[in-house]
């Protein structure tokens, strides 16, 4: 097998044998001493009549064990590395799995990622002179790390930035992506996919270049919470809202568990709910914990925790927001102002209405998520949520233009398919004044009559606007069902926008739209994790881009209206939370991948720098040994004295 060094920069440790070996040749300075003979000193003698500092290199033993020990040592640190069956490719794509499931760990700690990693390793060491690698990152998107490049320790130094995320992964989407990019370039050409297997359970696609799959992990029991729903209702015996959340638990092991499932709120040590369940393998339970709610409750932040922790603890957690309460707040401005819209509100008993007035909308605190209802104008600052606009004065109004007086307009049609007209008829319903509307586009027309547009979309920012160009009680309008029905329509649009603002769909990986106030430029948003960055807001929403980890996501802004709105995200999947997969190293080779052929790549031993490691503290233990050491007791008889040579008279 070839040899390469992962740190070349250790082997200038072997440069110590050339003082090692002057210490040896120098000869040793001595001391004068008288003695009554010289006998036993001759060889002292010699050397002390030498001319030149230096003597002969004798062969000695400490000298071979101490420079087998700067050898090992210099070996260590160069990291030996074995490669493995080269591979034979000119491009390569590696492809690394960053989804949930590669945050499981094994007995020892070591997360599926870190194997992942180390595996990718072991294929750059793999990889022919001159080979150029192209690093993608396969999470709930595919993303291209940087072009290709041959420089391998700066893709070294890439793959080390890499994490993985608590994202549902798309592994064919990276295959696809990889094949592109390797698909216009000649030469040979080879995808590596490095992965735990969660990413294989569909067919892969087919490629255009040879296909390679590296699987890291080792099967692990798991339970994980694959669905969460909050939702209020109201006690039949004590009239007090309850907070119900639903809870599904999928177990994915060999052998039936006991967990507990505890609900908290946000930054609350307190329990509110707990329930102990005995699941058995492969089994999917309901849990459903509950709390009576009070009014402050609304918009809290939730947190549902599956115990003990398992491989997995990411997908132990899941977060939800108190609902709402059951009256949808409805703030009309002014207050009394249209005795018609006042009637057909309060015909709604879940509505709360307020009044106020108009030029007070902008600094009055109305809270986010109210329902506006406007008559006679139209205020550059509209505060709360979805709104109505109904006769405002001529000229610009929420994108739209309101034009000139139309005497007597007879109603020609209406979009039947737009949820604010559903079940509702027109027919019959006489106008005796409107202005025409110039909507923002040909989509927006709700009402048309036969001189111009009489009611328009006026939607903006994540809100549901409608512009109506007549008083409502100059028409016949308010003495048919069909007015209620639609305020009423309006009415619950508002619920549905407010109860998805609070609750929110939002899961990892995709990108999350929160609501602001529409003067809010700039917002602080502060992850799970406690890190802050900056986002804009544009027409009354912010965008978070693609969120990696579960948890609370809060947006803060300041300006005319200060306040936060909190958001959460999920992961809450079924496919990563399935880690019972056997996993091996397995490889396909081809188009497309199947599971069992062998991989060269993950046969290779990797890293050997623990053997010179070995060798060097076993040289210096033996040097230890040898230097404290019992001398060996001579019997004194034994020893016959040598006789001393005696010189010849002259």
């Amino acid at each position: 097998m070839p040899t390469t060094l992962a740190n070349p920069q250790g082997l200038w440790l072997l440069a110590l044998l050339g003082p090692l070996l002057v210490l040896y040749v120098l000869k040793v300075r001595r001391q004068r001493v008288r003695v009554a003979s010289t006998w036993l000193w001759q060889a002292a003698v010699r050397d002390m009549l030498a001319k030149r500092p230096w003597q002969r290199l004798r062969g000695r033993l400490l000298l071979f064990v101490e420079a087998l020990c700067l050898l090992a040592l210099g070996l260590a640190l160069a990291r030996p590395t074995l490669s493995g069956p080269g591979l034979d490719s000119e491009h390569v794509a590696l492809v690394l799995d960053v989804s949930a499931s590669m945050l499981a760990q094994s007995a020892t700690g070591e997360t599926r990622f870190e194997a992942a990693r180390a595996a990718a390793e072991r294929v750059l060491s793999a990889l022919p002179p001159g080979a150029d690698v192209l690093l993608i990152e396969a999470g709930a998107e595919a993303r291209t790390i940087a072009p290709a490049d041959r420089d391998l320790s700066r893709l070294r130094t890439r793959l080390r930035t890499l994490n993985a995320s608590g994202v549902e992964g798309r592994l064919e989407r990276a295959i696809s992506l990889a094949s592109e990019q390797l698909a216009q370039r000649g030469g040979t050409r080879r995808i590596i996919v490095i992965t735990d297997d969660g990413g294989l359970r569909a067919p892969l696609p087919s490629t255009r270049v040879p296909l390679s799959v590296v699987k890291v992990g080792e099967p692990a029991d798991n339970t994980s919470i694959v669905r969460l729903d909050v939702g209020r209702t109201q006690d039949s015996a004590t009239r007090r809202d309850r907070v119900e959340v639903f809870v599904e638990l999928q177990s994915v092991g060999s052998a039936a568990r006991d967990v507990f499932v505890t609900l908290t709120q946000r930054n609350s040590p307190t329990v509110l709910a707990s329930r102990k369940l005995r699941l058995e393998p492969r089994q999917r339970a309901p849990v459903v914990l509950s709390f009576d709610a009070s009014p402050g409750d609304a918009g809290t932040g939730l947190t549902v925790e599956v115990s003990p922790h398992d491989a997995l603890p990411v997908d132990d957690r899941a977060f939800g927001r108190v609902p709402p309460g059951r009256k949808l707040t409805t703030i009309m401005a002014p207050a009394h102002g249209s005795p018609w819209l006042e009637r057909a509100l309060l015909a709604d008993p879940q509505i709360e209405l307020l009044g106020a007035p108009v030029a007070e909308l902008g600094t009055s605190s109305i809270p986010d998520d109210a329902f506006i209802v406007v008559n006679g104008a139209c205020p550059a600052r509209l505060p709360g949520g979805d709104f109505l606009l109904v006769n405002p004065p001529p000229g610009a109004c929420r994108g739209a233009i309101v034009g000139e007086l139309l005497i007597a307009p007879v109603v020609t049609s209406w979009e039947r398919t737009d949820p604010r007209l559903r079940f509702i008829t027109l027919d019959g319903v006489s106008v005796s004044r409107a202005r025409a509307i110039d909507p923002p586009s040909a989509q927006s027309v709700l009402v048309r009559g036969r001189e111009g547009v009489l009611l328009a979309d006026v939607s903006e920012g994540g809100r549901t606007g409608t512009l109506i160009g007549f008083d409502v009680g100059e028409s016949s309008w308010p003495l048919r069902a069909s007015f209620v029905l639609f305020v009423r329509n309006l009415a619950e649009i508002a619920r549905a926008h407010r109860a998805s603002h609070v609750l929110g769909p939002a899961r990892t990986g995709s990108p999350l739209r929160v609501r602001v106030p529409t003067s809010v430029e700039r917002v602080t948003l502060t992850d799970p994790a406690g890190r802050e960055s900056q986002l804009e807001a544009r027409g009354g929403v912010a965008i978070i881009p693609s969120p990696a980890d579960p948890g609370f996501y809060l947006l803060s802004f300041a300006g005319e209206r200060t306040g936060t709105a909190l958001s959460v995200v999920n992961l809450t999947s079924a496919t990563e939370g399935d880690l019972s997969r056997a996993v091996g190293s397995a490889v396909a080779a081809g188009g497309t991948a199947e599971a069992g052929t062998r991989s060269p790549i993950a046969e290779s031993p990797g890293d050997w720098g623990f053997l010179a490691a070995a060798v060097a503290l076993l040289a210096i233990v033996a040097q230890v040994a040898w230097l404290t050491r019992k001398p060996r007791s001579v019997e004194s008889s034994k020893i016959r004295p040598r006789r001393p040579e005696r010189r010849a008279a002259t």
